[in-house]
């Protein structure tokens, strides 16, 4: 695929010196879907805010669908819609006029026909003559979700679109990602439930005090940092991890009633098989077992661990 965003060591220095990005690179290819994830203060709103023109670099350059976002700001910022965390919009204005408003803003010629189809698929048709302040928080959030579709954008920016909305609105959010994403619009989300970008995303990329730890496709990520865990209910505490079995990856639970041992996701099982016989012959007993694959979060969790 060819790259619709390309970020080379950008850095955005404040004046009290407070580094928020540190030399970022990152290419974003045309119709994927990318989930950038990180903890809170990560960095991960000031990147999108400095591809979208909001937020001036320090240094480094980006292009967004071909145009330098600083040398050629209009045309750059006319391929991109942006979702922002927070609501910002007149809460006096109906959800029509918004709308169009929006659309006008990037110079594009009236076409309610396309707002009547973004309005449709966020159910937002029947509430076009209300007024946002009459409208719920979920509601609220959709009609920001309008309002980026309004120009017909390539790239659609969603930072924390599912936040504080209810879980049925949150599939009907992610069934329209899915649609967007075949008409080829490119999505680069934010998200704290990383659920969802386990399910959504190609790839993912974790930024973690300004820094882009890492970037990956999502089944080649969780292929090559997936773990298994085999947990175990003891019959009887352990006080401590036998020295016969500490060169195993044990962990033993608070109280030692649970033994979790830890094996790579690609194997057949045979080292849990060879760990277990070992376990029967320091005459460990069990009463319970269970096998759990680690997560995309469990992953998330390790990479920023400090």
């Amino acid at each position: 695929m060819a790259a619709i965003i390309q970020v080379e060591n950008l850095s955005k220095r404040y004046a009290s010196g407070f580094e928020a990005l540190k030399r970022v690179d990152l290419t974003i290819e045309r119709g994927e879907i990318f989930a950038l994830l990180g903890p809170n203060g990560a960095g991960k709103t000031t990147l999108i805010n400095v591809i979208c023109g909001i937020v001036t670099a320090s240094e480094g350059s980006v292009r967004a669908d071909g145009h330098d976002i600083v040398r050629d700001y209009r045309a750059a910022r006319s391929a991109i819609g942006l979702v922002p965390q927070e609501l910002t919009t007149d809460l006096f204005e109906k959800v029509w006029d918004t709308v169009a408003f929006s659309r006008g803003l990037f110079g594009k010629a009236r076409n309610d026909a396309h707002l009547e189809r973004v309005l449709g698929a966020l159910s937002l048709l029947d509430k076009k003559d209300s007024k946002i302040m009459t409208l719920s928080g979920g509601m609220k959030r959709r009609v920001m979700i309008a309002k980026a579709l309004a120009h017909e954008p390539r790239i659609l920016f969603l930072d924390e679109p599912t936040a504080g909305v209810d879980v049925a609105l949150r599939r009907q959010m992610w069934e329209l990602v899915s649609g967007l994403r075949k008409e080829g619009v490119t999505i680069i989300l934010t998200t704290h439930y990383i659920e969802e970008a386990e399910a959504m995303a190609d790839r993912i990329g974790v930024i973690d005090h300004g820094e882009l730890v890492l970037v990956d496709e999502k089944d080649r990520l969780l292929e090559r940092l997936g773990k298994k865990e085999l947990t175990l209910e003891l019959k009887q505490p352990l006080a401590c991890i036998p020295k016969e079995l500490a060169d195993e990856p044990l962990e033993l639970a608070p109280g030692g009633r649970r033994l979790v041992y830890t094996f790579d996701a690609k194997s057949d099982g045979a080292g849990a098989a060879r760990f277990l016989r070992r376990l029967g012959e320091q005459g460990i007993e069990f009463t319970d077992l269970n096998t759990k694959e680690r997560s995309l979060e469990d992953i998330f969790v390790d990479l920023v661990k400090s």
